[in-house]
């Protein structure tokens, strides 16, 4: 595999193992990351397994985890595009974080 950059097809990291959470469903609607022999996290949706891979760092990865389980992104799944008026199993989140621009 030769240098891996934002965007490059995903199909050119041959080789890497993709990984899901285990909450995601079979219907491929997933979020998909897979280690890179430098160290960083290539990160792809699973609905377009040839489409582009976004490339961070382990340290730009540890941040969005840590976040994450600190409740930094439930204000996205809150509420079901699906029933606008019900609220995910999250429920209500003590604090918003505001958009980063």
């Amino acid at each position: 595999m030769h240098h891996a950059y934002n965007g490059m097809p995903a199909t050119e990291l041959a080789g890497v193992s993709w990984r899901k959470s285990r909450r995601s469903n079979s219907s491929g609607n997933c979020v998909e990351l897979a280690e890179l022999p430098g160290g960083d996290v290539a990160v792809r949706n699973s609905r377009f397994p040839d489409g582009p891979a976004l490339i961070y760092t382990r340290d730009e990865i540890r941040a969005l985890v840590l976040g994450a389980k600190d409740g930094d992104f439930d204000y996205l799944v809150l509420r079901s595009p699906a029933h606008p008026g019900e609220l995910s199993e999250l429920g209500q989140h003590h604090d918003q974080n505001p958009p980063v621009n």
